[in-house]
């Protein structure tokens, strides 16, 4: 993940290349490809909507998008638990992530919630 832990923007995109990264070398049964294809959009999205946050001005529009975000991220954390639980991973593979994607979302809430 990011050396600097407290840019927002680079923890979403290092989040999502790490996914992209988890998958790009792992051959694949049909149930991993599909979660793993859909878990690469997901995360994917989370960081280029965060990416439009930093170009609105208006409140309403921010919480919109970091609303889009933390979908998002609600549900790459969806899949990575029927993940771990179909033991299609590890629980230590996916941990690092699952981790992440947590402090992602709790970060995201709390953005929502100071602009409110």
């Amino acid at each position: 993940m990011s050396e600097n832990k407290y840019d927002l923007c680079e923890r979403l995109e290092d989040f999502a290349a790490s996914i992209i990264l988890l998958y790009d070398k792992k051959p694949l049964s049909y149930a991993s490809d599909y979660l793993a294809k859909q878990l690469i959009r997901s995360s994917c999205s989370s960081a280029l909507n965060y990416g439009e946050v930093l170009g609105v001005g208006i409140d309403a529009d921010k919480i919109n998008k970091l609303r889009i975000c933390l979908k998002e991220l609600r549900e790459s954390q969806r899949n990575l638990n029927i993940q771990s639980k179909a033991k299609l991973f590890s629980n230590e593979d996916l941990f690092g992530l699952k981790n992440e994607n947590d402090q992602l979302i709790r970060i995201i809430v709390t953005r929502i919630k100071n602009i409110n």
